[in-house]
């Protein structure tokens, strides 16, 4: 049931005619209560859309009850007039649920540069706000979809001691997420929404959602492009009664963000490869990050895997670009393992990369050893695929 999987939650997704494909597109996830707690997540893209600085201030106080998404249109370069859309948005679904516009968070995916339909995005509002339903994540869930094939939904049910009674001790996280390219981290990436009926504040769902986007969808890098409409929320009801521990919750919600990070690149436009890039024997873990991003950012490895040829020079390539200053290493002592067989081994040639099967399975994991120190970390990518141009070449007509 997605967002819905959590107790004190409704949500609803329905058809406003903003794509022409008449698919749904307008959804609405609203919190019950009785806690009204709310953190988020926003792009660090510089051209940020309407519905990111509208709900940057509305969540500024970890407080909220709504959230309304569309797709079929972002609001982004909009101007003046876009960020009034938005707000008259959050005006709608406010007095429809009688909340205050600024318990209410919105979120939009689409085509940039292009002013919403207002008159039929209000009408969906309503439209949504009347098959509001514990059961309706699903439907919400496919109504952020543009060029995904698949919704992505997830749900963590945890049963734990904490300090509440033993008849309170379990809670749950839902939530949904789109997302099939502009996948590359920025505090969130794509749009998503997650709930929880635990009994949290403000400082712990914030705290909470940071720790957890900072290593999932912060490691997702699909196509290295930053959308300006990036947007993570966490809801928090309160309706289990639950009280977890910080690490516990943490621990959940990062479960969940992984799911759904995983998800994202699972169906990421036109792939034909899910690649986990892993850095061991770093200096630090940043020095971990910065060497695996260079990789799944290096369009000729990827284009290499969409081939299925194991080409780690391109790997080795790739790593060389990160300065030392970020990532010290010595080059004479790189290792390179791809789906098991160690390719490269002190910086030269290793088992014969022949060995290594490409074409039968859809996982490939690249292990880079640095051999400079204890961190790793590992960022999840994709192939190159001419799927991938020719969506993309087209995505505007």
């Amino acid at each position: 049931m997605s967002v819905t999987s959590a107790q004190g939650f409704r949500a609803a997704g329905v058809a406003a005619g903003l794509k022409s494909t008449g698919k749904p597109d307008v959804a609405v996830v609203v919190n019950d209560g009785p806690s009204d707690v709310v953190s988020a997540v926003f792009t660090s893209n510089r051209v940020e859309a309407a519905p990111v600085t509208w709900s940057r201030q509305s969540a500024a106080d970890g407080r909220a009850r709504a959230v309304v998404l569309n797709s079929g249109g972002a609001n982004a370069c909009t101007g003046p007039e876009g960020f009034l859309d938005t707000h008259r948005t959050a005006e709608h679904l406010a007095a429809a649920l009688d909340i205050s516009p600024g318990d209410t968070l919105v979120c939009s995916t689409g085509l940039i540069g292009t002013r919403l339909p207002m008159d039929a995005l209000l009408a969906g509002v309503d439209d949504a706000v009347a098959h509001l339903s514990s059961d309706g994540g699903d439907d919400a869930a496919h109504a952020i979809m543009t060029t995904d094939t698949v919704p992505k939904v997830v749900t963590v049910t945890i049963t734990s001691d904490g300090d509440a009674a033993p008849d309170l001790g379990t809670w749950t996280i839902g939530g949904m997420a789109k997302g099939a390219g502009m996948l590359a981290p920025g505090l969130a990436t794509m749009l998503c929404v997650l709930t929880t009926d635990a009994e949290i504040d403000a400082a712990l769902a914030d705290a909470a959602l940071r720790a957890a986007t900072a290593c999932t969808f912060d490691r997702v890098d699909s196509d290295g492009c930053m959308s300006t409409n990036d947007t993570v929320v966490l809801l928090a009801s309160g309706a289990s009664g639950s009280r977890p521990s910080a690490e516990e919750f943490t621990d959940a919600l990062t479960e969940a963000c992984a799911s759904l990070a995983r998800q994202l690149v699972g169906d990421a436009e036109g792939a034909s490869h899910d690649i986990a890039v892993r850095v061991v024997g770093a200096t630090t873990e940043d020095a971990a990050v910065a060497v695996a991003r260079a990789v799944t950012r290096s369009n000729l490895f990827k284009a290499a895997v969409f081939g299925n040829d194991p080409n780690w020079g391109r790997v080795l390539s790739a790593v060389g670009t990160v300065p030392e200053s970020v990532a010290p290493f010595d080059a004479a002592r790189l290792d390179v393992t791809i789906n098991g067989v160690q390719v490269c081994r002190a910086g030269g040639v290793g088992d014969a990369r022949e060995l290594v099967d490409l074409a039968s399975d859809r996982d490939v994991t690249v292990v880079v050893d640095l051999h400079a120190g204890d961190a790793e970390a590992t960022v999840w990518t994709n192939d190159l695929t001419h799927d991938y141009v020719h969506e993309n070449s087209a995505y505007s007509s």
